[in-house]
C-alpha cells in the first residue's frame, strides 16, 4: 500500500509519516516548502519506503507529474490531505493565499485522486470552519456554520468538495477538525511566535489582544494516535471529528507567562486591546469531542501540560534557553 501524503514536509506531517512508515506503509510525500521544510523529513530520507517530491499543488499539471514520476513504488490507495495555508497573517492580507495553498490543493487532490484511482481520503480540516459561536458548544453536527476568517472559509470550501466526492467516486472520506496544534517541528503558531519575539528581546513580550482568549490545545503527538484511531475505527463513508483535548483550554496570558517562565525569566508582559488577536481569530470556543472519544480515544495531556511540553520542545528546537 502507497500512502500520499500532501504537506509532507510540514509540522503535523513529519510526525504522521513516522508513524506511517513504522507501520509498514509506502509513503509519497509532497510539499512546495512554504512552511515546512527539507530538514523535516531528513530523518526519512533513504527509507526504502520512502519518497519526496518537491511540487506547487495548486499546480493540477505539476500534481500529476509528481505522483506520476513515483509510480514505481505503487498505487497510491489512500491520501492524508494536510496542505494548506498555515500563515494567518498572508490569507489575512490576501484572500487568494487561502484560496490558492487551501482549497485549490483541495480541488486538485480530488482530481488526482480520481484520476488515479485513490478512494480513500483523510483530510486535516479546521476548528475555523464553525466560525465565533462563543460559548456555545461546538459539535460536529451544529449549523449553520459561518467562518470569519478566508482561512476557515476555505477549510470549509474544502470539506464541501470532498463531500461531493464522496458522492461522486471515494470509498472513504473522513475530515479531522484541528483544534491549535503545538509540538515539533514548530513552523508556525503562538509559541514559535512568543520564542522568537523573547530571543530578540529578553526584556519585554508584546501579546497580540488582552490575553483572555482562551482555546484548546493538542499535541501532535495526541492529534497523530487520534486520527489513526479514527482510521482503524470508523466505519463511516463520510464523517466530520472535531479532535481535541477535553478541558475548555488555557488563556494567552497563561501561554505567555509559561513560556516567558522558560524563555526569559522576569520579563515583562504587555498585552494589547480587545480579545482577538488578529481578524479573524475566534477568541474562545468549547469543542466537544464525544465523538471521538466514543471510539475510545483519549489524549494523554490535557492543554495546559501541551503547552508546557511544546514550549520545553520549541525552546530547544529555536536554541533559547
Amino acid at each position: 500500500m502507497t500512502t500520499l501524503v500532501t504537506g509532507g514536509a510540514g509540522f503535523i506531517s513529519t510526525t504522521l509519516i513516522g508513524r506511517l512508515l513504522g507501520r509498514g506503509d509506502k509513503v509519497l510525500a509532497l510539499d512546495n516548502f512554504s512552511r515546512g521544510s527539507r530538514d523535516n523529513i531528513a530523518g526519512f530520507i533513504g527509507h526504502d519506503h520512502f519518497a519526496f517530491a518537491q511540487v506547487d499543488l495548486s499546480d493540477l499539471i505539476a500534481f500529476r507529474a509528481a505522483v506520476s514520476a513515483h509510480g514505481g513504488m505503487g498505487p497510491v490507495t489512500e491520501v492524508w490531505h494536510l496542505a494548506a495555508n498555515s500563515d494567518i497573517p498572508a490569507g489575512i492580507a490576501d484572500a487568494r493565499v487561502d484560496l490558492r495553498d487551501t482549497f485549490v490543493t483541495t480541488f486538485n487532490t480530488l482530481e488526482i485522486m480520481q484520476e488515479i484511482g485513490a478512494k480513500r481520503l483523510y483530510f486535516a480540516s479546521s476548528s475555523a470552519v464553525y466560525g465565533d459561536l462563543g460559548d456555545k458548544l461546538l459539535t460536529e453536527d451544529i449549523g449553520p456554520l459561518f467562518p470569519i476568517s478566508a482561512y476557515g472559509a476555505m477549510k470549509l470550501a474544502s470539506e464541501a468538495a470532498i463531500s461531493a466526492a464522496a458522492e461522486k467516486f471515494l470509498d472513504v472520506a473522513l475530515l479531522f477538525r484541528f483544534p491549535n496544534v503545538v509540538g515539533v517541528p514548530a513552523t508556525h503558531g503562538v509559541l514559535l511566535d512568543f520564542m522568537r519575539r523573547l530571543r530578540q528581546d529578553r526584556c519585554v513580550l508584546q501579546v497580540l489582544g488582552d490575553g483572555t482568549q482562551q482555546k484548546a490545545y493538542l499535541h501532535v503527538s495526541d492529534l497523530v494516535d487520534a486520527m489513526l484511531l479514527v482510521q482503524a475505527r470508523s466505519t463511516a463513508r463520510l464523517d466530520a471529528f472535531n479532535i481535541g483535548p477535553t478541558d475548555l483550554g488555557v488563556t494567552v496570558r497563561a501561554i505567555a507567562a509559561e513560556t516567558v517562565a522558560v524563555a526569559a525569566p522576569g520579563a515583562e508582559l504587555r498585552f494589547g486591546q480587545g480579545n482577538k488577536g488578529w481578524i479573524g481569530d475566534v477568541p474562545r470556543f468549547a469543542y466537544s469531542t464525544a465523538k471521538l472519544q466514543a471510539l475510545g480515544w483519549r489524549p494523554s495531556m490535557d492543554s495546559l501540560t501541551a503547552i508546557r511540553r511544546a514550549i520545553r520542545e520549541i525552546a530547544a528546537q529555536e536554541c533559547v534557553t
